[in-house]
């Protein structure tokens, strides 16, 4: 029986980067051991998966919608984002998010790095997430 957590308990994690890559439409491509081990899914669970699989509900939209328009248009995306565990805990992610391109330079999916973020940034990000979330409702 899977254990049911509230969506209030974090996940802490340390160590290696968490790598993943997808394809034009954020389907996941690629997944490394490490994001596996904190995500909670096994690695067939996430490749073909959309990457908002992941997605907490505290997310705004308009954070990912400046996340799409940035990597879309060729330039690479950095900022903190909350993620949801399979087992419905949370873990807070610095991460880095470039285009890949073909020998054409034509984007032909993005790779994403992600580390542990800083409680510092994680507290200011709290706050400006909460009022993004509140103008979207």
């Amino acid at each position: 029986m899977d254990k049911v957590v509230p969506m209030d308990e974090e996940y802490i994690f340390e160590g290696s980067m968490i790598i993943s890559q997808t394809d034009l439409k954020g389907n996941i491509t690629f997944a490394n051991r490490k994001f596996c081990e904190v995500s909670g899914y096994k690695v067939d669970e996430l490749i073909g998966s959309n990457h908002n699989i992941i997605r907490h509900p505290d997310m705004p939209k308009a954070a990912f919608a400046k996340m799409w328009s940035t990597i879309q248009g060729g330039q690479a995306w950095n900022g903190l984002v909350k993620n949801l565990r399979k087992d419905g805990l949370y873990y807070w992610v610095d991460s880095e998010i470039i285009p890949v391109r073909n020998d054409n330079e034509e984007i032909i999916g993005y790779i994403a790095a992600r580390k542990v973020a800083s409680r510092k940034d994680i507290e200011e990000n709290k706050e400006l997430y909460r009022k993004m979330l509140e103008t979207e409702n």
